[in-house]
């Protein structure tokens, strides 16, 4: 069984920057696809960022594109989410994900394991 960590998460102000990390307790995920997500109060679990197995093939929800930037580091087995110039509408749950193969996309059901979430809250 995998277990997924996520740390990083905090109460920041609209416009500043903040980088969560995920560490994996075994080195499997090193050739499994890693994603993130997030879940607002009141929605929806939602597609964050995506990233395969060797670094490549970066995906972004219009949402965070151009403000978010998702990173590995395949010899740890950690994932990273940078996230800047952050809104209000950023403020959620974040959770990180292993794709049951060397991709990964942005549903959901692409993901084996997970995570049990970061807070990250925008305000001022």
């Amino acid at each position: 069984q995998v277990q997924l960590v996520e740390s990083g998460g905090g109460l920041v102000q609209p416009g500043d920057s903040l980088t969560l990390s995920c560490g994996a307790s075994k080195r499997t995920t090193s050739n499994n696809g890693m994603g993130w997500f997030r879940r607002a109060p009141g929605k929806e679990r939602e597609f964050v960022a995506a990233i395969a197995w060797n670094g490549d093939n970066i995906l972004y929800s219009d949402s965070v594109k151009g403000r978010f930037t998702i990173s590995r580091n395949r010899a740890s087995g950690s994932v990273y989410l940078r996230m800047d110039s952050l809104k209000p509408e950023d403020t959620a749950v974040y959770f990180c994900a292993a794709s049951r193969s060397a991709v990964a996309g942005t549903s959901t059901t692409g993901y084996r394991y997970w995570g049990q979430g970061t807070q990250v809250t925008v305000s001022s």
